[in-house]
């Protein structure tokens, strides 16, 4: 269903039992799956804010089940070589923005206001909160949780949950046993927080001891995820040697 007032150009092409609200407008080279809902106002598609771009047929592919509230902004990607890229069941609420060349995965939900720079990686189950913004090229794990007006420039571990400029505070317990993890699973991933923020061990030394020392699967997609990290971890709250 298309509401009123609404624009549609025409590389855009939408699966079965999507809804386009009321002033909506999809544009540039969007695909977009089954049962997406584009609320009142949203632009979706419209190209990337990169003074680079050469207005070259750049693509947006958004996965099923969808929710993009009132007036969100989706860009496509900056350049041919990738695409911005949105998986299943993500939430998008009001006035949030997505920024070119971004993936995010399924589940997640960005709150109103919420500011997601370029190139920015959002695995799974996320949940980032009201007025929070995140840098260019950062990546926010699984399960992980921004807390209100939260901002970040560094990675984001799997199950953390941050706070404040590029900290965590703990584990997103809440989260974790909504999710279902096991007793075992969060006990675990309490110790291995504490190992790598706690321990007199340099982050890296740190890792490679803790992919023995920690056997859960949650543990080591942690472990694997801080591995990954070009840019660095945020930091514990109560670290105050930075």
């Amino acid at each position: 269903t298309v509401g009123p007032f609404a624009v549609i150009d025409e590389g855009v092409r939408l699966e079965a039992d999507c809804e386009v609200g009321p002033h909506a407008h999809l544009t540039g080279q969007l695909e977009a799956g089954k049962g997406c809902r584009f609320h009142t106002g949203v632009v979706i598609g419209d190209a990337p804010q990169d003074m680079k771009y050469a207005n070259e047929p750049t693509r947006l592919l958004i996965g099923a089940s969808n929710v993009f509230r009132e007036h969100v902004t989706v860009h496509r990607s900056n350049s041919l070589d990738e695409d911005t890229t949105i998986g299943e069941g993500n939430f998008f609420m009001a006035n949030s923005h997505l920024g070119h060349n971004c993936h995010v995965g399924n589940h997640n939900v960005i709150v109103n206001g919420a500011l997601i720079a370029g190139h920015v990686t959002i695995e799974d189950r996320a949940f980032i909160s009201g007025s929070c913004m995140v840098h260019q090229f950062a990546r926010i794990g699984t399960l992980s949780m921004m807390q209100g007006g939260a901002g970040i420039s560094k990675d984001l571990p799997p199950f953390m949950m941050s706070m404040a400029n590029n900290t965590v505070c703990g584990l997103n317990t809440v989260g974790l046993r909504r999710a279902g993890l096991n007793l075992q699973e969060r006990t675990e991933l309490k110790k291995l927080y504490h190992h790598l923020y706690s321990g007199k061990l340099l982050l890296g030394e740190a890792v490679i001891q803790g992919m023995e020392l920690f056997s859960s699967a949650p543990c080591q997609q942690v472990l694997t995820f801080v591995q990954a990290s070009k840019r660095g971890i945020c930091r514990d709250i109560r670290d105050r040697n930075e």
